[in-house]
């Protein structure tokens, strides 16, 4: 029967595909029927999202200086799917080492997973979380603010995120297996400050002394395994921004969440990284409440002086742009590795000793809430209402993560002359406007700005996922400290009212299916530092949303359906793009794409350095997707070459430079910081790029490096000292001792 299915037969091919299913079908239900102690059917998949990787400006610090040269991390989205046993209902959940997530990017990849697996995953089961890197390339939003320092809609950048994210999924749902999933949670201190410390001071004492201290320290744990107890993932949450790398970087950077990742999937992967195979163990350090939280220990000081900074303010002598937050490390870089490891341990401390399993339903419920219409009851004769999006003058100030420019300040509730007559030729705010935003002054009003197309969302998601006695809350903003705090309590206080355990964990999974800026207390927005004069919908931006959540916990305790809500715009075919595309790539007279402009040294130390530069095209020619612009291998035996690192990985850094924008003439450089227990032998590097015609074809090239002995710090200096004087020696001999001490020790280098 099954041999004549190979001809021409229409009906018979259809009947061997109706048993092929079937078959199928009932190998999966033997294998749950086999599997009876799991409580779910698990996916996990992985797939690059990294963007174009030249002349693209970077989401986060709004800096149009800070545009895209290179790549240090690549960006990546992780998948999760998670059904009950019964396979009868599903959530997805992925985490994207991205700034945020964007509506019209949520409404794409819906429509294109619908076209592929039905209404299997839609906007209602499906979250995207991002990590909030403010080191990848911008805009892929659909609404003009967080455009314009990108000059507007880069639909490279957008690819990009969609095609990864829907590999990723399709990953996970190619992957699905029966397991268990169990959750932990624990304190992490050394990590974390707040950054507006005087505006969590406004909220009332009897709520702060509550807390011991004024960021969230915990983090929560999810560790998957499959029905034999195999590793399959981990998906943590911990309130921290992913701004240890700064904008002056240029490089893509996953930054300190991104790094951490990729530390916890090699210590499950054999080190190993990345590994898109299916069947690998996928690790998501995803984000919640950091509206106000720094990874920049050290704090802010003044870069003047060295002084702590006006703390009201965030000034030094009244410019805002001179109060900087640093640390831990002696350099950014250094700083997101501290950051990143620090996550990384207490993860794989809380994922090892992870106990108590998740049981009970997988369920979903999702609602578009137009937030300018919100009424919200806050005792029994007061109401208040939300507000069309506005941005306050503190909003320019930016933080002491990133400050702005202009020599505005944070904290401020007056207008400046000036920049109200700016703001007026873009749209003067009305009456009711300022009324309704009362305390915050207002510099741009968004809400009441729709050309050339809408400058803010008004919809947004609000989303509740359960896994268990896990609730999982969705929120599509930064939510502060307090914040956060107050919608946890909120949910589970009317999860357990209506039926759910008293053990009901709640999660804030921050920057969620959409971006609708900031959300502070009000409380806090009094104070109008940078996250209240970035909470668009009000002061009672956070009531408003709490309300929100509780009617989808009520209908979830209930098991009623949630309102779908209004449906938001889909403005993809109105955004406007004026970043020049690559016209053309040009080498040099008398040269060739990928010929070495500087090569390697003959011999190299661990902990050395290698610099090499190439004849290079623009990166953005072909971003290399799940592949890389650089390799360093190794020579093995029978002369054959292994690649140890690409450019993905955190010892290496690719660089682009244009050497002249007229005639099209760039060079790629290529750092490979050799670690300290770097295997000695033979190197070489590689790059790998493409070349634009004036016509408009591409052209792949490659170039490598001649041949480089790596050697231990021991044989380096041992060669050294056979040919030095006797001080020499002793000179020597005492270097070699402190290299040895911070290789062992782990004593930073410099990495910068």
């Amino acid at each position: 029967m099954m041999a004549s299915c190979f001809g021409e037969d229409l009906d018979c091919i259809s009947l061997c595909k109706k048993m092929m299913y079937a078959y199928v079908v009932l190998l999966f239900a033997a294998t749950v029927c086999c599997n009876a102690d799991a409580n779910y059917i698990i996916g996990t998949g992985i797939s690059d999202i990294t963007g174009p990787a030249a002349e693209v400006d970077m989401m986060g610090y709004a800096n149009p200086a800070q545009t895209t040269h290179g790549i240090h991390l690549r960006q990546y989205s992780r998948a999760f799917i998670i059904s009950d046993i019964k396979n009868s209902s599903r959530i997805v959940f992925v985490n994207t080492d991205s700034c945020m997530q964007s509506q019209g990017l949520k409404l794409e990849i819906v429509k294109r997973l619908k076209s592929k697996y039905g209404n299997l995953y839609t906007e209602r089961n499906l979250c995207i979380s991002g990590t909030h890197t403010h080191s990848g390339p911008g805009g892929f939003h659909q609404y003009l603010l967080y455009d314009i320092t990108s000059l507007g809609f880069v639909k490279e950048s957008f690819d990009a995120l969609v095609e990864g994210i829907i590999m990723s999924i399709d990953r996970a749902h190619s992957n699905q297996k029966p397991g268990n999933i169990y959750v932990n949670s624990g304190e992490l201190l050394e990590s974390n400050i707040n950054r507006s410390p005087t505006s969590y001071l406004y909220n009332p004492p009897e709520e702060r002394a509550r807390y011991k201290h004024d960021v969230d320290k915990n983090m929560t744990v999810l560790k998957l395994v499959d029905a034999e107890e195999k590793d399959i993932g981990m998906i943590s949450w911990f309130a921290v921004h992913c701004t240890s790398m700064n904008n002056t970087n240029h490089l893509i950077s996953s930054d300190n969440k991104g790094y951490a990742e990729q530390l916890f999937e090699m210590n499950k992967n054999g080190g190993a990284f990345p590994s898109f195979a299916n069947g690998k163990f996928v690790a998501a350090f995803a984000q919640a409440n950091e509206g106000d939280v720094s990874p920049n220990t050290a704090g802010p000081r003044c870069l003047d002086t060295g002084k702590p900074c006006d703390s009201p303010h965030s000034t030094c002598n009244g410019r805002n742009e001179m109060c900087v937050a640093f640390g831990p490390g002696k350099d950014m870089f250094d700083s997101t590795k501290i950051i990143a490891e620090t996550q990384y341990k207490k993860a794989l401390e809380l994922y090892d000793s992870a106990k108590t399993m998740l049981t009970g339903p997988v369920d979903f419920r999702h609602s578009y809430v137009d937030m300018t219409k919100v009424e919200v009851q806050l005792n029994a004769t007061t109401k208040v209402k939300t507000c069309k999006p506005a941005m306050g003058y503190s909003f320019a100030a930016g933080t002491t993560d990133g400050p702005g420019a202009f020599n505005f300040e944070q904290g401020s509730n007056s207008t400046n002359p000036f920049w109200n007559l700016i703001s007026s030729f873009l749209k003067a705010p009305t009456a009711e406007q300022i009324a309704c935003h009362k305390p915050k002054p207002i510099l741009l009003d968004t809400g009441e700005m729709s050309s050339p197309y809408m400058w803010e969302p008004e919809i947004v998601d609000v989303q509740l996922l359960r896994i268990g006695q896990l609730a999982l809350i969705a929120v599509p903003a930064e939510f502060t400290t307090m914040s956060g705090r107050r919608t946890r309590d909120a949910v589970k206080k009317t999860l357990v009212m209506n039926g759910f355990p008293a053990d009901t964990i709640p999660v804030i999974a921050g920057l969620s299916n959409d971006y609708a800026d900031y959300v502070a207390t009000f409380e806090e927005y009094q104070a109008q530092r940078y996250e209240a004069g970035s909470t668009i919908f009000g002061p009672h931006t956070l009531e408003a949303y709490i309300q929100q959540f509780e009617i989808l916990a009520e209908a979830m305790a209930k098991g009623t359906p949630a309102a779908p809500g209004p449906n938001p715009p889909n403005l993809l075919d109105k955004q406007l793009s004026f970043l020049l595309p690559v016209v053309f790539d040009h080498a040099p007279f008398g040269s060739h794409y990928g010929d070495v402009v500087v090569d390697a040294k003959p011999s190299y130390k661990q902990g050395d350095s290698v610099v090499v530069k190439f004849i290079g095209a623009n990166p953005r020619n072909d971003r290399k997707w799940e592949n890389t612009f650089l390799t360093v291998d190794m020579l093995g035996p029978g002369q054959n070459w292994t690649t140890v690192y690409t450019d993905g990985q955190w010892p290496t850094k690719f660089e682009w430079h244009s050497t002249s924008m007229f005639l099209g003439e760039s060079q790629a450089t290529i750092t490979w910081d050799i670690p300290a227990d770097q295997q000695i032998g033979t190197y070489r590097i590689q790059y790998f790029g493409n070349w634009k015609e004036i016509s408009g074809s591409i052209t792949t090239f490659h170039g490598k490096t001649k041949q480089f002995k790596v050697t231990s710090l021991k044989d380096f200096y041992k060669r050294k000292l056979q040919k030095s004087s006797l001080k020499e020696k002793i000179r020597q001999n005492m270097a070699l001792t402190n290299d040895i001490l911070a290789s062992k020790f782990q004593i930073p280098q410099n990495v910068g």
